[in-house]
């Protein structure tokens, strides 16, 4: 089982980094499936827009929800997520050789989002790369037993998990 998981402290780095390390997977032919994130700031308040698109080719969501210029509660729109979920689930046949999920995020703290779609694939044996917070750090440890394994965060960090995890005998075929 291959569970890595990065973590960078600017905001919106590791939507950045992950964008990045779909683009070049798919770019060598790796099958990858799953999300990634692209945040585009607001003209009217300190939010930003948050989509994210399926991979590897398929629609973008709108995840976030504009709730007012002073809001302060969470902006996630959790059907358009659910929606996301729903579609990378359909793309997992055939079998990707790596899901990447932008966040593991609160949503799936709580038991929803990708949770599912991530215990499917390192079932099947397929690797899985999600972006973690410190918020949900603990939250993601207990899900995952403490089995994710921290990838530095560039694109040779990514690389390098990857191709230790695509060269390991134990993938399901």
């Amino acid at each position: 089982m291959h569970l890595g998981y990065v973590m960078t402290t600017e905001r919106g780095a590791t939507d950045r980094l992950l964008s990045a390390f779909a683009a070049a997977c798919i770019a060598r032919g790796i099958r990858v499936c799953g999300v990634v994130q692209t945040n585009t700031d607001c003209t009217d308040s300190r939010h930003c827009d948050m989509d994210v698109q399926v991979l590897p080719d398929g629609p973008v969501f709108r995840i976030s929800q504009s709730l007012g210029k002073e809001a302060r509660g969470c902006r996630l729109d959790p059907a358009a997520l659910e929606e996301a979920v729903a579609t990378v689930t359909r793309g997992l046949d055939p079998k990707p050789d790596l899901l990447i999920v932008n966040k593991f995020g609160k949503h799936e703290a709580d038991g929803r989002g990708f949770r599912d779609v991530i215990g499917q694939c390192l079932t099947e044996g397929v690797p899985v790369l999600a972006g973690v917070n410190a918020l949900n750090l603990d939250a993601f440890e207990t899900f995952t037993g403490g089995v994710g394994e921290a990838v530095p965060a560039s694109l040779d960090g990514c690389a390098a998990w990857l191709e230790a995890a695509l060269a390991d005998g134990s993938r399901a075929a």
